[in-house]
């Protein structure tokens, strides 16, 4: 029975298009104004002090695959992509539990481990949606200001980003199983997303805590080594991935043991 998948999954595609157009926008935005500030971006990165650079992890502003990596990927992409995530994935269970629609579902011939497991799924949409589309926007972007990217190391970005978003996915479902209100799962998910993104930034800047930012799923994301430096942390998405299926385990467990 995959009919949640298929409702669900109809649900993500709305949502999907428009994180589409507005990292679309973004890019052209980027795009734009690069040319113009390619060569006073060397005389700008010296004029602010190394931990705001240390913060946010970005190097080579002078160069379309470090301002990109800064001006996109850095805050768009791991920050709000992620609050995305989670707050949708906060909705996931919750949301129906609030609105008295749970208890229909599961009047059906259908297992509580189920109807977590498609509604997880559906997240297939804007996963694969987002990561195929921005990276043909912003490659073909490039060409057209006269730069180019290499082409493995615009995948990786996207390939490796996707164990974090889905863990920022875990995040929310966990609450989502656990919180009944939908409102109050999903404000609690996005600011945990916003404090652990802040906790990583603040630890690389701080040597006796920076062993903290080890348990913030940011850490394991390097988007500028992956675009500067072509350094593809395999392991570390690798364990990301671990990390999101005990979420999605945990989950399971809680939803299928609670009472609604």
């Amino acid at each position: 029975m995959t009919a949640i998948l298929r409702i669900e999954s109809r649900k993500r595609v709305r949502g999907s298009v428009v994180l589409v157009g507005v990292f679309a926008l973004l890019s052209v935005l980027y795009f734009s104004m690069f040319p113009s500030v390619q060569e006073e971006m060397e005389v700008v990165a010296d004029a602010f002090p190394e931990y705001m650079f240390d913060l946010f992890g970005i190097e080579e502003l002078h160069t379309i695959e470090g301002f990109i990596a800064a001006e996109l990927y850095s805050f768009f992409w791991v920050l709000l992509l992620g609050i995305y995530f989670a707050y949708v994935s906060a909705g996931l269970i919750a949301k129906d539990v609030d609105e008295r629609k749970m208890d229909l579902t599961l009047s059906n011939p259908i297992s509580r481990e189920s109807v977590v497991l498609q509604k997880v799924a559906a997240l297939w949409v804007p996963l694969i949606t987002l990561n195929v589309a921005i990276p043909v926007i912003v490659y073909v972007g490039a060409i057209l200001i006269g730069e180019s990217f290499n082409p493995v190391a615009l995948t990786m970005v996207h390939l490796l980003s996707i164990p974090y978003l889905l863990v920022c996915a875990g995040i929310g479902l966990v609450l989502s199983v656990t919180i009944d209100r939908v409102r109050t799962a999903r404000v609690t998910a996005l600011t945990l997303v916003i404090v652990l993104w802040l906790i990583d930034g603040i630890s690389r800047v701080v040597d006796d805590y920076e062993w903290v930012g080890t348990f913030t799923p940011s850490r394991y994301y390097e988007e500028t080594d992956i675009l500067v430096h072509e350094e593809y942390a395999v392991g570390d998405a690798g364990l990301l991935f671990v990390v999101f299926l005990a979420l999605l385990a945990i989950a399971t467990v809680i939803f299928t043991r609670r009472d609604i």
